[in-house]
């Protein structure tokens, strides 16, 4: 089993067929751990599936459409952001 794990070690791409020789010699423990490890290699790989941008938002603001134009509004708006932020952060 030693020279298998060290030919497999030190080859840069293990055939499937060597990987299932090894695989084949751990216990069932071992073998689940391996599963898991895979399982989870894999899991990293996969790009997160985006969500759709949400337009909730819209009009939110519109109580201030007399009050300030869309210039200051977004001033404004970035201005709470940070507040909201900020009180956040202190809990």
């Amino acid at each position: 089993m030693k020279a298998l794990a060290k030919k497999t070690a030190n080859s840069k791409k293990p055939d499937a067929g060597s990987l299932e020789k090894v695989i084949k010699e751990l216990s069932p423990d071992l073998r689940q751990e391996v599963l898991d490890f895979a399982q989870y290699l894999l899991s990293k790989r996969k790009k997160p599936k985006r969500k759709k941008f949400k337009m909730d938002w819209a009009g939110a603001l519109s109580e201030y459409r007399d009050q300030y134009t869309s210039l200051e509004l977004q001033k404004k708006a970035l201005e709470w952001r940070i507040e909201s932020a900020v009180q956040h952060h202190r809990g």
